[in-house]
């Protein structure tokens, strides 16, 4: 009978659910949080500080009675706002959708745009729920390896990846765990690419706030050649610090917003109307709203610093909240022994790379989490040399 139980149970899962990416990162976290580790494994973020005015507006707006569903596609008041971000500004009426966080936005945008069977390309390294969010539409990933240390990719292996099967690009600028920001001549080559194959670009621009040293930064909405044919997927999680309100949206162009915008209401309904209305009345109330003031370079310098005074090699970084760091000047361990033994005896959490291919790969690297206070890296130094010198 058990064994008639179990062979049933096989049966009921979907064929996608083998493509998932296998969540290997929240596999390794478990007790070490519990056992007062430093997680800076993951990007919930403990900085920049909340908005104090949007929490407020927030708790407003419930007890005025705002609790109830909104316009599907969001509160208008924040679709202006959301719209007005962009040079030049989207058309909050058609052109911007409100969505429950980024990983809905992603959701959406593959489920309207991809089919089962076609390919989606993703430049490797890669946050893994592109893969996750690909397997879900029944579609297959393509992914394009990028190098160390610029984490640029070939442009022949670009070229070849796009094929007669090709019906997307997921692109992360910066991007998660790389830091690498996408340069003119990149988006140019894959606008290119895009136009020649008629592939639509799905942007994640969820560190767009957090660009360093100078670098040029570029949403694909600025981008004349993509505008048209590309979804920007953008949040508030990282960038404002509240990752639990699951504020995120997309902007994509008229005749692909009422295909997101089916989508979005078959798999999530409406967002949360409160939180909308009090980030709505936050930015009315402070003009650089969608500039927060905490930019993480001191951050960026400081996490580069301490864990290369641990003697690990750590990468460039142009954007985001991540570092990835070389472990071979340490260790000869692969990332995920060392990373839990990073946890269990030094006590601080970092994401092992190979959670960020889809294959082989990141052996040799981790990927630590800046968006942080920045009076906790001095106990991350603490912990560091305490593990050095006892190892």
């Amino acid at each position: 009978m058990s064994g008639t139980a179990s062979s049933d149970q096989r049966g009921l899962a979907a064929a996608r659910i083998s493509g998932l990416a296998p969540g290997k990162l929240f596999g390794l976290l478990g007790d070490n949080r519990r056992r007062g580790a430093l997680d800076l494994a993951v990007g919930t973020p403990s900085a920049p500080t909340t908005s104090p005015v949007a929490i407020e507006a927030a708790c407003e707006a419930i007890r005025a009675g705002a609790n109830q569903y909104d316009h599907p596609a969001g509160n208008l008041a924040i679709r202006r706002s959301i719209a007005a971000s962009f040079v030049p500004a989207a058309d909050p009426e058609t052109e911007i959708t409100v969505t429950l966080g980024a990983t809905e936005g992603l959701a959406v945008a593959l489920l309207a745009l991809v089919d089962p069977g076609d390919e989606v390309i993703v430049l490797e390294p890669c946050y893994e729920n592109f893969v996750s969010a690909i397997a879900l539409a029944g579609a297959r990933p393509r992914p394009v390896p990028t190098r160390a240390p610029e984490w640029r990719y070939d442009h022949a292996q670009l070229r070849a990846a796009f094929t007669s099967r090709t019906r997307a690009i997921i692109l992360n600028s910066p991007a998660n765990p790389s830091g690498h920001v996408l340069s003119s001549g990149e988006l140019a080559e894959i606008a290119e690419l895009c136009e020649k194959r008629n592939v639509t670009v799905i942007s994640d621009e969820a560190y767009a706030a957090y660009v360093f040293d100078g670098i040029s930064y570029a949403s694909i909405a600025d981008v004349p050649a993509l505008r048209d044919r590309g979804v920007v997927i953008g949040t508030l999680s990282k960038s404002h610090a509240v990752s639990g309100w699951r504020v995120g949206f997309l902007r994509a162009a008229p005749e692909i917003t009422r295909l997101l915008r089916q989508v979005h209401v078959a798999v999530g309904g409406a967002g949360v109307t409160p939180l909308q209305i009090a980030v709505a009345r936050a930015a009315e109330s402070d003009p650089s709203f969608w500039q927060p003031a905490d930019t993480l370079a001191a951050q960026r310098d400081l996490a580069t610093k301490v864990f290369g005074e641990a003697g690990y090699r750590c990468l460039p970084t142009e954007g985001g909240c991540y570092l990835m760091i070389d472990i071979r000047t340490v260790t000869r361990e692969d990332s995920e022994t060392h990373a839990r033994r990073l946890a269990e005896q030094a006590g601080v959490l970092t994401a092992p790379g190979t959670c960020f291919f889809t294959g082989k790969g990141g052996e040799n690297l981790l990927r630590v989490a800046f968006n942080r206070p920045v009076g906790l890296f001095d106990e991350v130094r603490r912990r560091l040399t305490a593990f050095s010198l006892s190892g």
